[in-house]
């Protein structure tokens, strides 16, 4: 019989996708998922396939993996900030999604320029830059064919006034944009300034 060793010091910085079998890999992502304590915070299967997105990506800097579930309504806390090597959740606020894409629930989702919708998959984090949003996080879609035109549709991360919890108190719902993931001004910069140049992030509907 064989027996699989997981070290107590296991963590994303030193899982690599050719390294363990399906099995094995399994066991990693349980031991981070149960050390980082996200039971009843984020669902299992979708922090399962942000993992292997994260595991998959080239180029990535950062042991951070950033989570957006937009199968949960705009009035939840659906923006996940998660340090994979030291098992802490960073962050966790609102995020809006694009006009075009639903009300209070995103259902539609495009790559193409213009639709004002959001995009799903993968994407890596680059540079910052100030523009008509403040500050702001430039997004590389790793996605294709899903959201490898977010540089072409000016898809980035900034802070806006309607993705507040006192906009879902008025209104019922987060406010929308045009398809960026736009987060409470008072965390943005904060958020940006953790997550930019290097880091993966994960968009599941």
């Amino acid at each position: 019989m064989i027996f699989f060793y997981l070290p107590i010091q296991a963590s994303a910085s030193n899982v690599k996708s050719s390294s363990y079998s399906n099995n094995n890999a399994d066991i990693v992502v349980q031991y981070v998922y149960k050390k980082t304590k996200l039971e009843g915070v984020v669902d299992y299967a979708i922090f399962k396939q942000g993992f292997n997105a994260y595991t998959n990506t080239k180029g990535k800097k950062k042991s951070l993996l950033t989570i957006i579930d937009y199968s949960k309504p705009s009035t939840e806390k659906r923006f996940f900030v998660i340090d994979l090597k030291n098992h802490t959740l960073l962050y966790n606020t609102y995020v809006s999604h694009g006009v075009n894409s639903g009300g209070k629930m995103a259902k539609n989702f495009s790559n193409t320029v213009d639709s004002r919708k959001s995009s799903l998959g993968t994407y890596l984090t680059s540079t910052t830059y100030n523009g008509g949003n403040g500050y702001s996080l430039k997004l590389d879609g790793l996605t294709a064919g899903i959201n490898d035109n977010a540089r072409r549709r000016y898809i980035v991360i900034h802070g806006a006034d309607y993705a507040t919890e006192t906009f879902i108190k008025r209104n019922g719902y987060l406010g929308r944009s045009w398809g960026c993931p736009a987060l409470p001004k008072k965390l943005s910069k904060k958020i940006i300034d953790t997550i930019k140049n290097g880091s993966v992030i994960f968009a599941h509907a």
